[in-house]
Parts: C-alpha cells; sequence; structure tokens
C-alpha cells in the first residue's frame, strides 16, 4: 500500500490495474486504517481520475452483497455528497416523486458522513428504518416499486471504511464511487457531483460500468445536485454516445432562488421540509424537487424533454401521489417492524 501511497503523494495518477490492487488493500482487513487514511487523503489532494474511480467501484462492486432482484427496469438517482451545501436532502425526496410516476427507483444511500443528514438518517426521519434483510429490501422494491440499499447493509467491507471517512471527516473517493456501486443491474441513472470539470469523466464511468442513459449533472455553486441558483453542468450519456449540456432554472420555467433557500438541518428538519413539499407547498424546496425529479425522468426516458419531466413531476406531487407513496413506504416499514417485534 505504501508504494501506492507515495506515487498518489508525488501528484502522480494510478494505472486502472494499481488502483485495482490498492482498492482490495483498502478493503483488507488486515491493512493498517493510518495507511488507507493517508492514501485516500492523498488522492483527494491530487484529484481522482476517471481510471481511479471506476477501478475502486469494480472493486467495491465485487463485494457487495448478492441479492434476489425482481425482474424490472431499476434507476437510481443518488448524487455523491461532499458538495458542502448543506440543503435538504434533495435525491431522497425526488425518489419517492420518481417513484410516484411509476419509475422503478432502487435508491443507494448513507448515514451523514459529511453532511448533517444522510439519506438514510432523513428517511428514519419519515418513519422508514433502516434494518431491513435483503428479502425485505426487495419486496419492498416489489411491492411499491422503491427501495433503499443502505451503504453499510449491501457493501458489510464498507463497515470498516465508514469509520475512516468519518474519522477523515472530508470528501474523499468514496463520494465519487458511492453512486457506481449500487448493487442492482442498473440500465439507467441520475447521479450529481460537486466537480464541473469532472463530470464528462464520470459520464464515461458510467458507460463504462454499462448504464444505456444517464445524466451526470454538477449544480451552480457545485452542488451535487441540479439548482437553481445559477447555470447547472451536464452530460446526457445516451447509447453510448456522450453529450454535454447546460441549464438554469429559468430556461425550464422555474424561478431563480439562491443556495441559502434551500438549506436544511438535521434529519429531523430535513424530514419536515419533505412533508411540507409533498403537502404541496411551493417555494424554492418544491422547485428543487421538481426539477430534479423531472431531470430524472429524462434521464429515465420517460419524458423526452426535461421541461415535460418537471410538469410530470410537479403533477405528481400536487395530485397527492408522491405523499401517497412515502406513506405507503412507512406503512410498509412499520409493518416489517411489527413483525419483528411479534418474533
Amino acid at each position: 500500500m505504501r508504494k501506492y501511497i507515495e506515487k498518489v503523494e508525488m501528484n502522480n495518477h494510478l494505472l486502472y490495474e494499481e488502483m485495482l490492487e490498492a482498492s482490495k488493500h483498502i478493503f483488507d482487513e488486515r491493512t493498517d486504517s493510518q495507511e488507507i487514511i493517508d492514501f485516500l487523503v492523498a488522492l483527494s489532494r491530487k484529484g481522482e481520475t476517471a481510471q481511479e474511480v471506476a477501478a475502486l467501484a469494480s472493486v467495491m462492486k465485487s463485494y457487495a452483497v448478492q441479492l434476489d432482484v425482481p425482474e424490472g427496469v431499476y434507476m437510481d438517482n443518488c448524487g455523491t455528497g461532499g458538495d458542502g451545501s448543506n440543503s435538504f436532502n434533495i435525491s431522497t425526496a425526488s425518489a419517492f416523486v420518481l417513484a410516484g410516476t411509476g419509475v422503478a427507483v432502487a435508491k443507494h444511500g448513507n448515514r451523514k458522513i459529511s453532511s448533517a443528514a444522510g439519506s438514510s438518517d432523513v428517511l428514519e426521519a419519515l418513519g422508514i428504518h433502516a434494518d431491513f434483510s435483503e428479502e425485505e429490501t426487495m419486496a419492498m422494491l416489489e411491492q411499491e416499486g422503491i427501495t433503499f440499499l443502505f451503504a453499510q447493509k449491501v457493501h458489510p467491507k464498507m463497515k470498516r471504511i465508514g469509520v475512516i471517512r468519518q474519522q477523515i471527516g472530508k470528501p474523499t473517493i468514496f463520494n465519487l464511487v458511492g453512486p457506481l456501486t449500487n448493487p442492482l443491474p442498473l440500465k439507467t441513472q441520475f447521479t450529481g457531483i460537486n466537480r464541473p470539470d469532472f463530470v464528462m469523466d464520470y459520464a464515461s464511468v458510467l458507460r463504462m460500468l454499462g448504464r444505456e442513459r444517464a445524466i451526470v449533472v454538477s449544480g451552480a455553486g457545485g452542488m451535487d445536485e441540479a439548482s437553481l441558483a445559477g447555470q447547472n453542468t451536464f452530460v446526457l450519456l445516451d447509447k453510448g454516445d456522450l453529450i454535454p449540456f447546460s441549464l438554469t432554472a429559468d430556461e425550464v420555467g422555474l424561478d431563480f432562488a439562491p443556495a441559502s433557500a434551500i438549506r436544511g438541518g438535521d434529519a429531523k428538519e430535513n424530514a419536515a421540509i419533505i412533508r411540507s413539499i409533498f403537502q404541496g407547498k411551493r417555494g424554492p424546496h418544491f422547485d428543487t424537487v421538481a426539477f430534479n425529479a423531472g431531470i430524472g425522468l429524462f434521464a429515465n426516458g420517460h419524458v423526452t424533454t426535461i421541461q415535460e419531466g418537471i410538469k410530470r413531476a410537479t403533477d405528481c406531487i400536487l395530485s397527492g401521489k408522491a405523499l401517497q407513496k412515502l406513506e405507503a413506504v412507512v406503512a410498509f416499514s412499520e409493518k416489517i417492524n411489527q413483525k419483528a417485534v411479534a418474533r
């Protein structure tokens, strides 16, 4: 491991094969924790490459639990996190809207690492527990058209890495890798990163991983979501082609709003924000979810334009379908809890 640390500290990129070997060391319990910290910090300072990200994603996914996946076409919409925007849980809210429109969503997520509330934290605050068995996770997907895959549950080797990431306290390559390691076979994906310079590289990694259609965004101000606060940088992957484009909120009929308008808080506060959106409260929080869910619908191929996607997402929320989907998943979770108590 030390030779790779030294190479990266000298600002040299690792070859794909080198990163494969280094990644295996990262997941080896015998590797000293401080060496892993040194390696991850050095990579972050240097700036990760597409080859390094793809190699780590490949190794991490190979260690994921094997799930008995019901037949279907699934998408994920989780972002990399670590953008420092302190926004509420936009992709988690958007996932319920996507599911409410009929898209089958397998949402990858985690607890807070570099934010006040991770996906798992806010779901628990909404009444959805994080301790589903593999069978229950897949049953939710089959029954409700949405499920949540918690990183430490589906990636058992991440338990130790999670502790190391918390010790570092800053974004690492694992933020970039997270959305790439969903254990389900995904054909479509909408994901965000906080590096506008890396959007094309990230889309090329998704292509290498076999996505047929996907969108990568780096939002205004470095958000890992599409933002109302300025120009958003995108790449659309469509049947092997990588198509860059940019977009502002006003170009799709939404009002400008500064990033401060969508700040969140802890899990309880963010859960309250999501419920208020689903109850039809209009404003920047609502528009941000409609924007991102609309792009997700376009990435999935459910609509032919982002504008059409935003309209469908808005209709889904105002009709109560997004709230109904949330309540159905909460009820599913409560039923599982009651069975556990009865046992």
